[in-house]
């Protein structure tokens, strides 16, 4: 069975997420921020997900662009635990190239979308 990377790599990266703060929770006692990455690091696959059954074109892409807001807030959030030393410069390059892959990608899918909307 082929991999569908479009529902693997949000979820391989939401799971990541969670670990990260697990990690700032139990380990550093930081809250307030790993619930913020938390929310929106896991809702880009939650919302992969939703466009899988959207109702339209227009509802799919709908869902993809909240996904690709929710990657680049997270990216966010990676940077200021980052630059608040909460992580360590090897985790946070690590991660932070797997989320920009992931706004890479979902870029890729509305940009799609949104031409083959303007052509029909």
């Amino acid at each position: 069975m082929k991999e569908n990377v479009v529902k693997q790599k949000p979820f391989a990266f939401a799971l990541r997420v969670v670990k990260l703060a697990k990690y700032l929770q139990g380990e550093r006692k930081e809250f307030v921020l790993s619930r913020q990455v938390l929310r929106s690091g896991t809702a880009i696959g939650a919302l992969v997900r939703e466009a899988e059954h959207a109702e339209s074109k227009a509802d799919f892409t709908h869902k993809m662009n909240i996904a690709l807001k929710e990657a680049n807030e997270t990216l966010y959030w990676l940077e200021l635990l980052h630059q608040a030393e909460y992580i360590a410069d090897q985790s946070f390059a690590s991660i932070r190239m797997d989320n920009k892959e992931l706004i890479k990608l979902l870029v890729a899918i509305v940009k799609t979308y949104r031409e083959g909307t303007h052509a029909s």
